[in-house]
Order: C-alpha cells, then structure tokens, then sequence
C-alpha cells in the first residue's frame, strides 16, 4: 500500500469506528475518490486491532475492574463490577447469535454489495440518534444497569451489521432513548464494543489465515497509526460530549446519506463495504 493510503485508512478507521457516524459510508466514499483497490481483509483485521486496543487503554481502569470483577464472580464474591461484566457479556450476544444467522444464510455478503443500503441507514438512522438523543431523559447512569436497559443496548447493536448503522452510534441511541446520561450512553457503548470488535478481529483474522495471509509492514504501520486516531478520538468525544449534543453527528449522518445518494445516482459506481 502507498504511504497515504496507510494514512487515509487509519484516519477512518480510527474516526468513523467509534463517532456515531458510519464507517461503511465513509469506506464506500474511498474507492470513489481515490481509485484505490481494495486493502485487503488482513488490514481491515490490523485496523480493527488498532482500534481495540485504543478502547482497552483509554478505559484500562474500567477493564482492570471488570476483569476483578470477573474473577470475584469465579470466586463466588457478588460485586458491581462484576454484575456490570456480565451485562456486558449479555449486551453482547445479540450480535453473535445474530451475526452468526446472517452469516450462514449469506445476508451479509449480500447486503454488503448495496451501496444504496448504507446511504438510507446513514440517514435514517442519524435521525434516530437525533431525536433520543433530544428528548431521552438524563436520570440514568451505568452505576444503575440491569439486565433489561443491557439487552435492549445489545439488541440495537445488532442492527450495526448492517452496513451504515453504525456500532457506536445505535448504542449510544439506544441508551439515550432508555435515559442514560450523554458520557454514560457512550461509555457503555464503547465498553459493549470491546468484545464485538475483538470477536470480529478474531474472525478475520481467521480468515485471512485460511487464505494463507501474511502481515505486511504497511498492515502493521497502519494498525499502530489507527490506534493513536482512534485514542485521540475517544478522548475528544467523550470530552465533547459533556458540553455539546449528538444534533452536529445526526446532521453529519444525513449529509452523508445525501451524498452517498447522489453518488449512488449519479452512476458511479462504488466499491463493496468490507
């Protein structure tokens, strides 16, 4: 890969993966504008690392005492932290049992070659985000998770495989609809994303195995300049967030759908979401 091709999809990735903004939209944009071929599944894996491993060290004191908690529960000691890992444990399963189905009845590869899917998802969706976001209620925080507001969190996650609807963003609507706090919403998401981004790392590189892969130095340089864009992410949003709505990230969303539309429309063909 050349040197700003390195840089581009870092940029990306480590933005768009955790700002409730679509990362397939923005990867379906790339192709358009570049003419690049595509990066290939094992960078799409070093990339996804990258971006796990920024979420692990910006929250490695939640991680730290989740994991406690973890071993409290083996022990059988009963602890907030450890309840709030098994929640989390919950919130995830949605996804696999989910992304699992669609997998075997080939919907995922399917609905990965219609750019037009991703472009109303965009849309769609940054509406959602804008009105939970609006009139959710601030009485909650992740002190106070149960089983219920955990399932409904992981449930909306779920709809993220499919492309354009955005991981960090149905959670973070999703909690805000159900009256967690702004920061709170987003700490829990990006917590939830700890093991579906680590499951899918873990998947691909399974397949990139498979095929007989090899990491290249390019993969590697740009897996460690994801995870520094994606630190400085997190650490902007959730700084952000304390002081300002999720309205700038709804909007940006429609836009983008409008975009994608007038792309989709205008003939040009676009690449396949990876």
């Amino acid at each position: 890969m050349l040197i700003l091709q390195i840089v581009v999809l870092a940029l990306i990735q480590g933005i768009t993966e955790f700002l409730p903004i679509s990362s397939s939209g923005h990867l379906l944009l790339v192709p358009v504008l570049t003419g690049w071929p595509d990066q290939g599944v094992l960078t799409d894996v070093m990339v996804h690392m990258g971006s796990f491993l920024a979420v692990i060290v910006y929250f490695w004191k939640d991680c730290a005492k989740l994991s406690m908690g973890l071993l409290d529960m083996a022990r059988g000691r009963n602890s907030a932290w450890g309840r709030l890992a098994l929640l989390l444990i919950l919130g995830t399963v949605p996804a696999v049992v989910v992304g699992v189905i669609l997998d075997k009845l080939g919907f995922m590869d399917l609905v990965r070659q219609m750019p037009i899917v991703v472009a109303w998802n965009a849309i769609i969706f940054g509406i959602l985000l804008y009105v939970c976001d609006r009139f959710g209620l601030n009485t909650r925080r992740m002190a106070g998770m149960t089983w219920a507001p955990a399932l409904i969190i992981g449930l909306a996650q779920a709809l993220a495989l499919v492309p354009g609807v955005s991981r960090s963003g149905i959670t973070m609507t999703a909690a805000r609809a159900l009256g967690f706090e702004r920061p709170e919403a987003a700490r829990f998401a990006f917590l939830l994303g700890i093991p579906a981004i680590a499951g899918a790392g873990v998947l691909k590189l399974g397949e990139a195995a498979h095929s007989g892969a090899v990491i290249s130095v390019p993969m590697i340089l740009t897996a460690v300049l994801t995870f520094f864009v994606a630190l400085g992410t997190i650490t902007v949003l959730m700084k952000l967030i304390r002081h300002m709505s999720f309205l700038p990230f709804a909007i940006y969303r429609v836009a983008l759908g409008v975009v994608l539309l007038a792309v989709i429309y205008s003939g040009v063909p676009l690449g396949v979401v990876n």
